[in-house]
C-alpha cells in the first residue's frame, strides 16, 4: 500500500511518546504566554499592527512576486537599509522567512571544495544548510573555538564556520569573539545566525555581533529572523556588500521563492523603529529571563542559566514534559516543550521564553504553576 511505512512510523511515535499535534489558539487567549518568541511583547503592539495594516493597503495582501521579478517594493527596501544600518552592517537581504535566509546563506557560502564546520546545537534550518551545500561540511563540539581551529587546520582553501549565536533549546551564547578569532588564523568566514540575539543582546537589541564587536566585519555574516523580537515574520541576511549581491545573484531560496509579504514587511519596519525609539526593552527582556531562571531555581527546578531570552528547564523524561506542559496549559500557562528529535542531547525540557512586557506578578504566577505541576 502506498505510503504504508507512515503508519508504522505513527506507531513508533506513539510509544516513544513523540506525537505532535496541532493547537489552533484563539485571538483573546488567556493563557499566560511564555511559550512564543515575542521577546519585546510586539506583535502585539499597536504601531506594529497598524504598519501591517497601512502597508497590506498600500501594496496588498501579498507581494506578487519573486523578489527578482515583482516581489521587492520600496517597502522591502526601506527594511533592508534600516536593518543594516541598526545592526551595523554594509547591507541587508530580506527573505521569506528565517528558515529561508538561513538556507541561502549556508550554501551560497559554501560552494564545491569548501569546508563548513558547523557546531554541534545549531538549528534545523543550519543544518539543512550545511547538507544542502556543495561544500563538505564536519560537526564540532559546541561552543568550542579550539576545535573549530583544529578542523580548520585540516583543510587548505575555502571554509566558513557557522553557529547560532544564542542556541533556542538552552539559551546559551556561542563565544562569538573566540570563534572570530580561530577563523581569521585560517582565512576562514564566520556565519552566524542571530535569531535569538536580535532585538536582546547588545545596547538596545543590536544583537549578539553587535556585542561582541563584529558588526561590519568584511568576514562575519549574519543571519536572523523577523517573527521574534520584531514581533513579524521573515528573515534577513547582513554582511558585506558583495556578499549581499551575491545572495541575490546564487540563493535559490531568494530566487525562486515569493517575497516577503508587504504586511510582514510593513509590521518588521514598524517594530524596528519602535526599538529604536524605545531600546530599554532588550535589556528588560534579560531581566525577565534572569529573574525567571533565579525563581526557578529557588524553587529546585534545574533550570539552564540564560544568555539571553531563553530559560530552559529539564524533564525526566519525554512523556513526562508532555504532561508537564499539558499540566501547565490546565493552570493557565503557555510553556514550550522540547524533545527527541528537537534536542540533539536527548534530554527533553521545558521552554520558557522572557518577554520584556511581562509583570513580576506574572513572573511569580509562572513560577508558581511550573513548580506545582512538577513531574
Amino acid at each position: 500500500m502506498a505510503f504504508g511505512w507512515i503508519d508504522e512510523q505513527a506507531e513508533l511515535r506513539r510509544r516513544a511518546g513523540l506525537v505532535r499535534t496541532l493547537r489552533p489558539r484563539p485571538a483573546d487567549s488567556p493563557l499566560l504566554d511564555l511559550a512564543s518568541n515575542d521577546y519585546l511583547g510586539l506583535a502585539h503592539h499597536p504601531e506594529v499592527a497598524e504598519g501591517a495594516a497601512e502597508a497590506a493597503r498600500t501594496w496588498g495582501g501579498g507581494s506578487t512576486g519573486s523578489r527578482l521579478v515583482t516581489g521587492t517594493t520600496e517597502l522591502h527596501t526601506e527594511l533592508e537599509r534600516e536593518l543594516a544600518e541598526f545592526c551595523g552592517f554594509e547591507a541587508a537581504l530580506v527573505f521569506s522567512s528565517g528558515y529561508a535566509a538561513n538556507l541561502a546563506a549556508v550554501t551560497t557560502l559554501g560552494p564545491h571544495g569548501s569546508l563548513i564546520v558547523s557546531d554541534a546545537l545549531n538549528h534545523a534550518s543550519l543544518i539543512d544548510g550545511c547538507r544542502l551545500a556543495r561544500g563538505t561540511t564536519q560537526v564540532v563540539a559546541h561552543s568550542d573555538p579550539d576545535a573549530v581551529r583544529k578542523t580548520l587546520g585540516t583543510h587548505e582553501g575555502t571554509a566558513v564556520v557557522v553557529s547560532d549565536t544564542v542556541f533556542s533549546v538552552d539559551g546559551d551564547a556561542a563565544p562569538l569573539a573566540a570563534l572570530a578569532e580561530a577563523c581569521r588564523e585560517h582565512g576562514a568566514g564566520l556565519l552566524v545566525d542571530d535569531a535569538h540575539g536580535l532585538g536582546v543582546l547588545g545596547d538596545g537589541g543590536q544583537g549578539a555581533p553587535y556585542a561582541a564587536g563584529l558588526a561590519g566585519s568584511d568576514d562575519v555574516v549574519v543571519t536572523a529572523t523577523l517573527s521574534k523580537s520584531l514581533g513579524s515574520q521573515g528573515g534577513v541576511v547582513l554582511g558585506p556588500a558583495r556578499v549581499i549581491d551575491h545572495l541575490v545573484n546564487a540563493a535559490r531560496t531568494f530566487i525562486f521563492d515569493t517575497g516577503l509579504a508587504p504586511a510582514a514587511a510593513g509590521a518588521a519596519l514598524a517594530a524596528l523603529r519602535l526599538l529604536r525609539r524605545e531600546p530599554g526593552r532588550a535589556a528588560r527582556a534579560r531581566e525577565v529571563a534572569a529573574d525567571l531562571h533565579a525563581r526557578l531555581t529557588a524553587a529546585g527546578l534545574e533550570a539552564v542559566r540564560p544568555d539571553a531570552a531563553v530559560v530552559s528547564v529539564r524533564a525526566p523524561s519525554p512523556e513526562e514534559a508532555v504532561q508537564w506542559a499539558a499540566d501547565c496549559r490546565t493552570a493557565g500557562l503557555a510553556v514550550g516543550c522540547f524533545r527527541p528529535p528537537s534536542v540533539p542531547d536527548g534530554i527533553s525540557r521545558l521552554r520558557l521564553t522572557a518577554r520584556a512586557d511581562l509583570s513580576g506578578a506574572e513572573i511569580e504566577r509562572a513560577v508558581r504553576v511550573i513548580g506545582e505541576t512538577r513531574p
